[in-house]
């Protein structure tokens, strides 16, 4: 291989490993906000289930509170009753008194049910209240990971782009020119050419310019994405039987 072509290559592949990288630092922060998003389902869930349990228990409080209103009402009505003087003065108030005492039994058992509820909720409580920490320890656990994870990723790419602009430097000017332009354009400059075809567009090539590839003694682009084309002769080794 002619050494334009070979600086080309490593260039390429410099690039290519220091692009693998980057990629896979600016996914970190997705990966963070994923986490956080769980966390925050996690916290809204919770956060129902303690709503919950604070409605029930308000509405047994004011249950409760009817309840005590009512039963003052109904010694009122009793303290009245013998002060009446007719007959159906009388009747008035014991069927006040009854419907009084009919309003306290439906509240009553009002009571218990929200007192039923309210038991409901406060296991739920417990069982969210133990859900949210496991999460956010598994959560803070997986982000000092990615934050370990960043930190060796930066190291990585920083010297990734020196190899890389320590290759470019040998590069000829106006070749490097020339891959920065098709790098821009098409995402990489250089590709390898194997099985008669551009493995980055997959066009075929013609068998003598495939021909010719093969002795790796020239610049030669593809005729169809515009890369610079090598071969690659090194032999692949088969495992023995």
């Amino acid at each position: 291989m002619i050494p334009d072509l070979e600086r080309l290559v490593q260039l390429q592949r410099a690039e290519t490993d220091h692009r693998k990288v980057l990629a896979e630092l600016a996914r970190i922060p997705e990966q963070k906000a994923e986490f956080s998003a769980q966390l925050a389902a996690e916290r809204a869930r919770l956060d129902a289930a303690r709503e919950q349990l604070a409605a029930s228990q308000k509405s047994r409080r004011d249950q409760e509170a009817r309840v005590q209103d009512l039963e003052t009402k109904r010694s009122k009505y009793k303290g009245q009753l013998m002060e009446v003087k007719t007959n159906k003065e009388y009747t008035a108030m014991l069927h006040e008194i009854e419907g009084v005492e009919k309003e306290i039994r439906t509240l009553e058992d009002q009571v218990l049910v929200d007192m039923e509820q309210a038991e409901s909720f406060a296991a739920a409580v417990k069982n969210e209240e133990r859900e949210f920490k496991a999460v956010e320890e598994r959560q803070r656990a997986e982000v000092k990971v990615l934050d370990e994870r960043s930190k060796a990723l930066e190291a990585q790419a920083a010297t990734l782009k020196a190899e890389r602009d320590r290759v470019a430097a040998t590069v000829n000017e106006d070749l490097l020119a020339r891959f920065e332009r098709v790098a821009k354009r098409r995402g990489s400059a250089v590709a390898e050419a194997k099985d008669g075809a551009c493995q980055e567009c997959h066009v075929k090539l013609r068998l003598q310019m495939y021909s010719e590839l093969k002795r790796n003694d020239a610049i030669t682009e593809c005729p169809a994405c515009n890369r610079i084309l090598y071969y690659d002769a090194t032999p692949v080794s088969v495992p023995e039987p």
